[in-house]
């Protein structure tokens, strides 16, 4: 039934064009994608056996005289032609004297007498390279000149190989990384930060492994979703969380629906899963001194970290010198205040905080160097359990816990990464040098089975090694291996996923940034898998949309609303015209044919001046006999102040005119 159908489709479907009807997509078989991300094209070496089979597809069966036969009629100059070992080096047909019959076929034996050859001249001799017992049909081989004359038993087939030492060292490297399972092998690139400064500085990525969060000096966040982005890998929002200050943090809640935010403000942020702002937590007072006695932050936040237990609960590092609890219900104030111990009073910038994997200690890096940590008690306080005073020479910028709660990561200014043993943490178990650091946020991270510890490193000036992502055993306290990210930007935070079995890691400098997802094919799921496969979807006829035309019939006089009396009314008194309103006197000089205050108000007053009717004494007259001619009027009729002071006031003295001492 089915075959019939297909009959009387392909009937009707004879007599319309090829390019009629919904064409079929051709769909791009996955290896071919994953092809174009991988980070080390792999060398693939084929052996004589596989390229005779590859050749040999199509043809019949041949003996290996016919092979050699048929060779040298298609191929008769071809000095690499294969030859049975038990033949000689004449390949042509050839007529013998001795026999006098004509060869046709395979060649046959030479003659041993040495008779003459009448036909074509044979082929020049040419040693044999090849030890076969099959004759190759397919392109020729190299020439003799192009293999190696000493080594006649392998024959190179395709590419050249890679120098000895280089296969080596890249084998015992896939070696290592395959014994930890390190997933390496493809990138891809997430991009967006647009603005001069492209640095991403903050990474998140949620439990399910679906969204990442990426922040960046360009004072951007952006949101990425693995289940709806394609292969163009586009943020599907962007949030500017504080205007003109950077994103120095960002951490999922336990249960993946909300993030927190934290930029140089000193007010952090919460948002839901989609991007939309639930609050923002206070800030202190920055006149108050003591800051237990502010309701939050004064000044720029450095860190912050959600509890991986509890879902009400944060906790921030600041550049006053406090770290503190909030709880996001309350945006008002927060739970508790932490003052860090310090050798001489003042403050100190916290750099860095984190919660251990239980959420029951915290951990503080102090601007001084010094390493704090609080075990979270009944009746706990602002004193550390546990300072390592001068634990780094420069400021921390990364702090991390182990899952088992024995192991202390510490990443700073310096250039070195040290593991602390929390059982004993006077002496580090092992320090990392030379994994330089130009930024605040460069954290540390461990792989899903806390085998593996990795960090980013910074480009240097007089450096050709670029951006690294350093792997390190922690059993045996070894680097592993270290990965080339790029060789321009910096790397700054990064992340292992357990679930995908992919690595995060952030990089940028002032012309360009992103996060690059490193992952396997054979070993990571989701995540990139999924969008790199998902091809972008193309326009269409149906997409297009024509632009309406908005008719608004209330724009029209006809159907104007008719405004209020008490509006008209307004509108007129605004109106001097129509309102009769009186003019207001001219102050200051006047203008306009109108006599301004200065040299009075009324005509009248203006021409009695001018003709010298009236007389102004004041600019000729002494102010001081002006005031003394009313002396003797308020000694003897005195009033208000005088007569309450009348029996203890002194007589007054006066001074006599400076005109007559002036005179002597």
């Amino acid at each position: 039934m089915a075959e019939d159908q297909e009959e009387i489709y392909n009937g009707f479907r004879a007599q319309f064009p090829l390019s009629f009807g919904k064409q079929a997509k051709p769909q791009t078989p996955l290896e071919a994608i994953h092809r174009t991300t991988t980070r080390r094209p792999s060398t693939s070496h084929t052996t004589d056996s596989d390229h005779q089979e590859n050749s040999n597809q199509g043809l019949p069966s041949l003996s290996s005289s016919s092979k050699a036969w048929l060779t040298s009629l298609r191929n008769p100059n071809s000095h690499s032609s294969s030859r049975h070992p038990d033949d000689t080096i004449r390949t042509k047909p050839s007529f013998s004297g001795a026999d006098d019959d004509v060869a046709a076929g395979p060649p046959r034996s030479p003659p041993d007498d040495g008779g003459a050859i009448i036909g074509p001249p044979r082929p020049t001799p040419v040693a044999s390279n090849s030890d076969d017992d099959d004759a190759m049909i397919g392109p020729p081989r190299p020439s003799p000149a192009e293999t190696d004359d000493d080594d006649d038993d392998n024959v190179m087939i395709g590419p050249p190989r890679p120098p000895a030492e280089d296969s080596d060292s890249d084998d015992d490297l896939t070696e290592e990384e395959n014994g930890f399972r390190i997933p390496l092998s493809n990138e891809i690139v997430l991009k967006g930060h647009s603005k001069v400064a492209k640095i991403a500085s903050a990474l998140a990525v949620d439990h399910s492994g679906s969204r990442v969060l990426s922040g960046s000096y360009d004072y951007t966040v952006r949101m990425y979703d693995f289940q709806g982005m394609n292969s163009r890998l586009e943020s599907f929002r962007q949030l500017e969380p504080s205007e003109g200050h950077q994103v120095r943090h960002l951490s999922w809640s336990p249960t993946s629906d909300r993030f927190l935010c934290v930029t140089g403000s000193a007010q952090a942020k919460i948002y839901d899963r989609d991007g939309l702002t639930l609050g923002e937590f206070v800030k202190g007072d920055m006149y108050i001194r003591d800051l237990k006695n502010t309701k939050g932050h004064i000044t720029g936040l450095t860190c912050g970290e959600w509890h991986p237990k509890t879902k009400e609960t944060i906790l921030t590092s600041s550049e006053d010198g406090s770290l503190r609890i909030w709880d996001v219900n309350d945006f008002k104030s927060q739970k508790q205040v932490i003052k860090p111990k310090l050798a001489r009073p003042g403050r100190v910038p916290v750099t860095t905080c984190a919660w251990d994997h239980e959420g029951k200690c915290i951990v503080g890096g102090i601007g001084d160097g010094s390493i704090q940590l609080w075990n979270l008690k009944p009746g706990w306080g602002s004193r550390p359990d546990i300072h390592v005073e001068k634990a780094h020479s420069d400021d921390i910028t990364g702090l991390k816990f182990s899952s088992d709660g024995r192991i202390l990561l510490s990443r700073s200014f310096d250039g070195s990464l040290k593991v602390w043993d929390l059982r004993q943490m006077k002496k580090p178990l092992q320090v990392f040098e030379d994994l330089p650091t130009h930024y605040a946020q460069t954290n540390i991270a461990f792989s899903p089975d806390e085998q593996l510890i990795l960090t980013g490193t910074s480009v240097e000036r007089e450096s050709t090694s670029g951006g690294l992502l350093c792997f390190f055993d922690r059993a045996k306290l070894e680097l592993v291996s270290r990965v080339g990210i790029s060789p321009t930007c910096s790397v700054v935070q990064c992340a292992w996923h357990p679930k995908l079995n992919q690595i995060f890691a952030t990089a940028g400098d002032k012309s360009q940034g992103g996060t690059h997802v490193l992952y396997d094919p054979t070993l990571s799921e989701r995540g990139a898998l999924v969008c790199v496969a998902r091809a972008p979807r193309k326009k269409s006829v149906d997409d297009f949309e024509a632009k309406p035309v908005i008719h608004n019939p209330h724009a029209l006089p006809l159907f104007r609303e008719q405004p209020s009396r008490k509006r008209q009314r307004e509108k007129i008194l605004k109106d001097p015209m129509k309102s009769h309103k009186p003019e207001l006197p001219m102050t200051g000089p006047g203008f306009g044919g109108r006599v301004g205050s200065t040299k009075g108000s009324l005509l009248t007053q203006y021409l009695l001046k001018q003709g010298g009717l009236i007389k102004e004494t004041w600019m000729e007259e002494d102010p001081r006999e002006a005031i003394l001619k009313y002396a003797d009027v308020a000694e003897k009729d005195p009033k208000f102040i005088a007569p309450a002071y009348a029996q203890t006031q002194p007589e007054p003295v006066f001074a006599k005119s400076d005109s007559e001492d002036e005179e002597k």
